[in-house]
């Protein structure tokens, strides 16, 4: 029996680093064909081993100082854009979720309801009455026209919901008796306990926010306002093409989301667990 767990583990360990390989070669390739000259890129087809002699890190040395930093302010506006999205996005649905799980109402469940129609509607079907408010809002080429709009997600309302379905309310009665106020509770004892649940959803809407791309495209208009993936794309056009600052500029655009999962791995894989299986 052990020697079959073992040939067993054996195998799986083999298929894991095989899917690991492949899906880790596209950013391999995209490194080292940062470190090239443009033209030399796709020169002689695709290839699994680079001359050193042709490579150097002049490109990410140029994309700090490309026409004025550029791409710097595109890199700013992306950040800032994901951490407001993020921020507000986890205060105002964890409070909705906190509210839908935790409280007995009229409508609850009409309500949830309701969130979970919205979570079924693609952003094509509301691309044009979201354009039209944020229009009249006066809020187009803003961050507020990128970020408003979507800050409530109906997945992280659905999240945070599920998870505190499975939280004893018995915490509650007690905060209560000792003259605890409902958002007291909320912030003093259940946001504790939900820190597995804010720890994946920062991932989710954090890479949700990070790797938009159609909406800011429709909403932003000035090219120093850009975010980042909509000013990378903008390098490709039918008269030119700056590979060199793209292949690199989108090396240094993974950073900011492995820099995120690194420091909420621990309450990755925990909260996705109790947030899918209780409710």
């Amino acid at each position: 029996m052990k020697t079959r767990n073992r040939i067993v583990s054996g195998v799986l360990l083999v298929v894991f680093i095989i899917i690991a390989v492949i899906a880790l070669f596209p950013i391999y390739y995209l490194f080292m064909a940062s470190l090239q000259k443009g033209e030399t890129m796709f020169s002689g087809g695709m290839k699994l081993f680079f001359d050193p002699a042709i490579m150097s890190f002049k490109n990410y040395a140029a994309i700090v100082t490309y026409r004025d930093g550029l791409y710097l302010s595109w890199y700013k506006n992306s950040l800032i854009t994901t951490v407001m999205y993020t921020c507000f996005g986890l205060f105002f649905t964890s409070l909705v979720g906190y509210g839908l799980g935790a409280y007995d109402f009229k409508l609850r469940n009409v309500i949830f309801v309701m969130v979970l129609i919205v979570m079924m509607i693609p952003l094509e079907v509301l691309m044009l009455p979201l354009y039209n408010l944020i229009v009249r809002l006066r809020i187009i080429d803003t961050y507020w026209g990128v970020v408003t709009p979507f800050m409530v997600a109906p997945v992280a309302i659905f999240f945070f919901r599920q998870y505190v379905s499975g939280i004893s309310k018995d915490f509650l009665e007690a905060a209560r008796i000792d003259g605890c106020t409902e958002f007291g509770i909320f912030f003093r004892i259940m946001v504790p306990i939900m820190k597995p649940a804010f720890g994946a959803m920062t991932i989710l809407l954090s890479m949700q926010q990070w790797n938009s791309f159609l909406w800011p495209l429709i909403v932003l208009r000035t090219n120093r306002n850009f975010t980042i993936n909509v000013g990378l794309s903008s390098l490709l056009n039918m008269y030119s093409s700056n590979y060199e600052i793209l292949f690199s500029g989108a090396i240094c655009a993974i950073v900011p989301i492995l820099v995120i999962f690194v420091f909420n791995q621990q309450f990755f894989i925990s909260g996705l667990t109790a947030g899918g299986i209780k409710g």
